[in-house]
């Protein structure tokens, strides 16, 4: 195995080196069939981050970057991260009283949010885990008990759920939860599924997520029979719980006058992957210190498979994309080869970059920009191409971000005339794909794409089905709208144009929202940092920066976004609150009136 990963790297630095230099520094159909042929070959194995194959894929860009003269910058052209593939639990895992012990992945399984540590406690039953007063919601599960140091055990769900409208619905997740016990002084947490709300009784399955945050307690699912074995000497069942608050809705917490060992130790497998960057010097003495970002990203599935991101994640096979995104990393390497053979005429400077991970969640783009290579401001535009293989029989082009800068319709219009393309534009910089990590910086993004297909995460998106002459048509009029960029006497102006954030849904029902961009990096469980602040939003008019760390609020802590989602879904409209955050290393507190429904 190592031996045929060496062969294709040499492979690799061949086949860059025999297609590169600039012989020909047209965009060429023959040159895009050959970066395809090979990003999307069965030997790359579909481009998963953090394997050999992923690297060879980095290398490969590096090298054609580098032979038509840009600069590696960074290490060799690489800007490294980890990201997370993975989370096991480990052999440490227990549970056990008395006499008995549980089976783990058998009587239960940690979450995925549960903190590594002991607890022997006794333990208490807490009916559905809530502490909910509302004008329209009264409910309290920890009333006329203290479960300081203990165990507490919940009731998964709540109690209609049948009703889609339902106003438990933001107090019900396990995670949402565990943080109300941990408030409460518990412990540690035990989660059982009742009856009706899973006749089966099955274990969560451990899914990593990309924070790799936990909830500062160890925290358990554990089957109906074993939570029963725990109840047997209070005379309770789970089934007879749940039917009584269901119907009743009388919550009386109680002791199960058991004590609990319980060691909870949960593993995030971690591997390296990278950016790739190459640096081109504009000539004009001023000019030159604004840079143009032309970017896409070269990751993809892998073999697909369960929590990949595939649509067919039970079908074996490699997952090629070819359009996604081979065509965007072939589209921008030709894009680079042309502007470096012409670069006597290029007033500003240009980085083209293939971003990582994206498939994982714009990591590689979000890792960028908050590990800037070259400062935020310096950048005065962002082109980001990302599936542009399909082109239909109409020339149609999606290109998103035309809002974001006062200038960009009119300057695409001016340059699309005569070229047979129809441009369907969206004002929106927020969306989908990497110029998000560059639009919430208040950069001015361009995306564009030839849209989505049926074959888009399958092991059918290969590159028979590439529209060649669509690229190369498409990438021709990158190429200019890079030229008009790069040349102009003036620089494109931002603006705001759609939210700065995800819409999330409603989780059925509207929440109140404090108008930030969260960040997505892994904070070590210190708190929420903050990407970006809407004008005009009770942030914004409160006080809270881009930059800061959101600690808490109401008092109550915030140590991750799971944290301060929770947190937030337990506000009313129009209510005033205070959020402490952590501001150049000094903690400061805001009042924040949140906005009328």
């Amino acid at each position: 195995m190592k031996k045929t990963l060496i062969i294709l790297g040499i492979v690799a630095l061949a086949l860059s080196c025999t297609q590169n230099g600039i012989d020909n520094p047209e965009i060429s159909i023959e040159e895009l069939n050959d970066h395809i042929s090979f990003l999307a070959s069965d030997s790359l194995k579909g481009r998963k981050p953090g394997t050999a194959e992923g690297k060879i894929s980095a290398e490969y860009i590096a090298n054609q970057f580098k032979s038509f003269g840009y600069e590696l910058i960074s290490e060799d052209g690489f800007q490294y991260f980890d990201v997370i593939t993975g989370v096991v639990a480990g052999e440490g895992n227990t549970l056990s009283f008395d006499e008995s012990s549980a089976s783990l992945n058998e009587d239960f399984t940690p979450f995925n949010f549960s903190a590594n540590g002991s607890l022997e406690a006794e333990v208490v039953f807490c009916g559905f885990g809530f502490d909910i007063n509302k004008e329209s919601l009264s409910w309290f599960d920890y009333q006329d008990i203290d479960v300081t140091g203990k165990w507490v055990m919940i009731l998964r769900a709540d109690p209609e759920l049948d009703n889609d409208e339902s106003l438990f619905i933001p107090y019900s997740s396990d995670r949402d939860k565990v943080l109300t016990a941990k408030d409460k002084g518990a412990a540690g947490v035990l989660l059982v599924s009742g009856v009706e709300y899973d006749k089966k009784d099955e274990l969560a399955k451990l899914v990593a997520d990309q924070m790799g945050s936990n909830s500062g307690i160890p925290a358990f699912h554990i089957t109906r029979s074993f939570a029963n074995e725990i109840l047997s000497k209070s005379g309770n069942t789970i089934e007879k719980l749940e039917a009584n608050l269901i119907k009743k809705r009388d919550p009386k917490p109680f002791s199960c006058e058991i004590g609990l060992k319980g060691t909870s130790e949960i593993e995030f497998k971690k591997v390296e992957t990278q950016n790739v960057l190459g640096f081109l010097e504009g000539n004009d003495p001023i000019l030159k210190d604004e840079i143009l970002i032309i970017g896409g990203h070269y990751d993809h599935l892998g073999f697909g498979g369960p929590n990949s991101g595939s649509r067919v994640p039970h079908e074996n096979g490699i997952h090629y994309g070819a359009d996604d995104n081979a065509s965007g990393i072939a589209s921008i390497i030709e894009i680079a080869e042309k502007l470096a053979a012409n670069k006597e005429n290029l007033k500003r400077s240009v980085i083209v970059m293939a971003f990582g991970a994206e498939e994982m969640g714009l990591l590689g783009s979000k890792h960028f920009t908050g590990n800037p290579l070259v400062e935020l401001k310096k950048i005065i535009a962002v082109i980001n191409v990302d599936m542009v293989g399909r082109m239909k029989e109409t020339n149609e082009l999606m290109v998103g971000g035309t809002g974001t800068s006062v200038e960009g319709e009119e300057l695409l219009l001016s340059l699309v005339e005569g070229t047979g393309l129809k441009l369907a534009m969206s004002p929106n910089g927020f969306g989908p794909s990497d110029h998000a990590s560059f639009y919430v910086e208040e950069i001015p993004v361009f995306f564009f794409s030839t849209g989505a297909h049926e074959d888009y995460h399958t092991p059918r998106d290969v590159i028979e089905l590439i529209n060649f002459e669509g690229l190369k048509l498409l990438d021709d009029f990158i190429y200019e709208l890079s030229v008009s960029i790069v040349t102009s006497d003036s620089s494109l102006t931002f603006q705001e144009a759609g939210p700065m954030q995800q819409n999330t849904g409603a989780r059925r029902r509207s929440s109140v929202t404090l108008g930030i961009m969260p960040s997505f990096t892994n904070t070590e469980n210190q708190g929420l940092g903050v990407d970006g602040v809407t004008p005009g939003k009770p942030a914004y008019l409160g006080g809270i920066k881009k930059g800061d760390i959101i600690i808490a609020i109401e008092g109550k802590e915030v140590t991750n976004i799971y944290d301060y989602m929770a947190r937030m879904n337990k506000l009313d409209f129009g209510q005033t609150i205070t959020v402490d955050v952590m501001r150049d290393g000094e903690k400061q507190v805001f009042l924040i009136q949140l906005d009328d429904k």
